[in-house]
């Protein structure tokens, strides 16, 4: 894997600490040949986690761009489904979906991993984005 070709989907219950995202994103990173943050291109979640302070402090602590889609654009991406996340949420589900949403044509490397009260899932960009440099095609 290069640098920042892979995407980290994140979904969890209001009032979380930023300790809790960040362990369960270790988690989800060991899982996975032991990955680092560094590999990390964006982190992705639902617009109803916008304002979420845990969510945004490890973004930052971590220099992480984080993009939100919409339960809209997350319905429409075929993942397990989450009784909990759909009652609440009114998708079937917020980490896998996003990552993927977020990936270029990805795939889930990481199923949704639960600690405590954060999910993450990881999905590897199906394909890389384009170098600054031309090189073979």
């Amino acid at each position: 894997m290069t640098s920042g070709s892979i995407v980290i989907g994140i979904g969890c219950r209001r009032g979380v600490s930023v300790e809790e995202i960040e362990a369960a994103v270790r988690a989800a990173l060991g899982k996975f040949g032991k990955r680092s943050l560094a590999e990390v291109r964006v982190i992705a979640s639902i617009e109803g986690k916008s304002d979420e302070a845990a969510l945004l402090a490890f973004c930052e602590r971590h220099k992480l761009p984080l993009r939100f889609y919409t339960a809209a654009q997350i319905a429409d991406v075929e993942t397990g489904a989450s009784p909990y996340v759909q009652k609440h949420l009114g998708v079937g589900g917020v980490c896998e979906p996003c990552a993927l949403l977020a990936s270029h044509e990805g795939r889930i490397v990481v199923p949704k991993t639960a600690v405590d009260d954060v999910t993450v899932a990881i999905a590897a960009d199906r394909h890389p984005l384009p170098s600054s440099s031309k090189g073979h095609a």
